[in-house]
């Protein structure tokens, strides 16, 4: 019974991850579409009714699918997993329930990159690094649009254009803070606390990554060939050998 309970849990793995490889691509660039969209609406004032409608629309399925791509996916791993399968993808269940982590799947493209699925230190610090700027870039992006648009038309408000609200989420993630520009809103105000906070995981990441590429470079230094470190004494023992042969010489000398 146990094997083929087993064979039936590796029979459901294999099709979560056939749906995902499936998926990851149309994924991805409808993650794209959806920042572009988005970004259409809040930056273009004066569109015509039918493009805000397909805009909006646009913006609807790609929530529809993405919702529909967590379940499938959820739905294919056996059952005694899904709570897991959950947890170790925090990315994309946020991505089914708020906008900001939808757009954040763009990620996943870097990833499918050959060079990043490598196993070592040097594939495994680029993916670290491209995921970081990746994430970073979306991440400030949409913040700052998500921002404008429930900024610009408040009472008070300082955020008034999308370079202002540029300026403030690159001064805000930096945790610059001039206090020139901020959100008066309740609902720009917890974009704020969501960029403090992504702020904080992105700025935590590039230290922890700079710090691990300066300890094996370090480590490569102090772990040099051992021939390489031998050469000096291999002169001074050639040296020391011919010491011998210099006293016959020096009895000669004072012979004379």
């Amino acid at each position: 019974m146990s094997g083929t309970g087993g064979g039936e849990r590796d029979r459901e793995t294999a099709r979560r991850r056939a749906w995902e490889d499936r998926t990851t691509g149309p994924l991805v660039v409808l993650g794209i579409g959806f920042l572009v969209a988005y970004a259409t609406l809040v930056l273009t004032e004066a569109l015509p009714p039918w493009l805000v409608l397909t805009l909006q629309l646009l913006l609807i399925l790609s929530w529809a699918t993405f919702v529909v791509d967590v379940v499938v996916r959820c739905a294919l791993t056996p059952r005694g997993h899904r709570i897991a399968f959950l947890a170790h993808h925090p990315l994309d269940v946020l991505s089914a329930l708020l906008p900001v982590f939808r757009a954040l799947r763009v990620v996943s493209l870097v990833h499918r990159v050959r060079f990043f699925r490598g196993h070592g230190g040097d594939a495994f610090r680029a993916r670290v690094v491209s995921s970081m700027l990746v994430y970073a870039v979306v991440f400030i992006v949409f913040i700052a649009l998500a921002t404008l648009n429930v900024e610009r038309d408040a009472p008070g408000a300082t955020i008034q254009s999308f370079g202002d609200a540029i300026w403030w989420a690159c001064v805000t993630i930096a945790t610059v803070g001039y206090g020139d520009m901020y959100p008066v809103t309740v609902t720009g105000r917890i974009f704020a606390v969501m960029l403090m906070i992504g702020g904080i995981a992105i700025v935590g990441t590039a230290s922890a990554t700079i710090v691990s590429l300066f300890t094996e470079r370090l480590g490569q230094l102090r772990e040099r060939p051992h021939e390489e470190r031998e050469r000096p004494h291999e002169g001074r023992t050639a040296d020391a050998g011919a010491a011998p042969d210099a006293v016959p010489l020096q009895d000669d000398l004072r012979r004379e």
